[in-house]
């Protein structure tokens, strides 16, 4: 039988840091892109695909090996705590082709078209990186 989730506490507050370090990493990216320094929005939004992607890999092997937990919180918290969490996961599925399609436009120098797919890659992936922490503090720290 494995570890209950109670006993891997480290996993879901890097998944956390995960989601966090994207976020910063894309708003620096659009940062940069605003300024006209495209190589240091490429490397910050290479980064973030990066750490979106060890997210992704560690998420996948937490859950498959520990299972998930529940939300305890009750009241108006509750309600809260799934309407985010349902947006996260929709978006989520959704940002991983529009953020590789962007991707891929980008470092081929296509930048009109990469600029129409960023345009709604950059806001869902970046809901869906800040989301990722809200749900942690939600799940791990408001109602553990």
């Amino acid at each position: 039988m494995p570890p209950s989730v109670a006993d891997t506490p480290v996993f879901p507050a890097l998944n956390a840091t995960l989601n966090g370090a994207a976020a910063v990493l894309l708003l620096l990216g659009l940062v940069f892109i605003k300024r006209k320094n495209v190589a240091a929005h490429r490397a910050c939004l290479l980064g973030a695909l990066g750490v979106s992607a060890a997210f992704l890999v560690s998420y996948l092997w937490y859950h498959a090996n520990y299972g998930s937990r529940g939300f305890e919180g009750k009241g108006w918290i509750r309600p809260v705590y799934f309407t985010i969490l349902f947006s996260h996961t929709a978006l989520a599925a959704a940002v991983v082709p529009l953020a590789l399609v962007s991707a891929r436009r980008g470092l081929r120098g296509d930048v009109e078209r990469h600029r129409r797919v960023a345009r709604y890659a950059w806001p869902i992936w970046m809901y869906v990186s800040v989301t990722g922490v809200v749900i942690y503090f939600m799940l791990y720290r408001l109602a553990p």
